[in-house]
């Protein structure tokens, strides 16, 4: 899969640095240039985009919401 394009103008580019994983929801930290950004999304999503430490990512955010694509 690859993004070719997104309406979404405020993304970065990073690394996973940890997940801290519940039964619902999981934190997912994500390692920038421009330092950390969070992001809490269902602990489904993280097995689904199979997000491990280490991971290549998008975070994607918009007012509140920060949302991650696996690359």
């Amino acid at each position: 899969m690859s993004i070719q394009a997104i309406n979404v103008r405020n993304q970065f580019k990073g690394k996973v640095k940890e997940i801290i994983r519940g039964d619902v929801v999981s934190e997912v930290d994500v390692e920038t240039p421009w330092g950390i950004v969070t992001s809490v999304i269902t602990t489904r999503s993280v097995d689904d985009l199979q997000l491990k430490v280490g991971s290549d990512v998008v975070a994607l955010f918009k007012a509140t919401e920060v949302s991650i694509a696996k690359l």
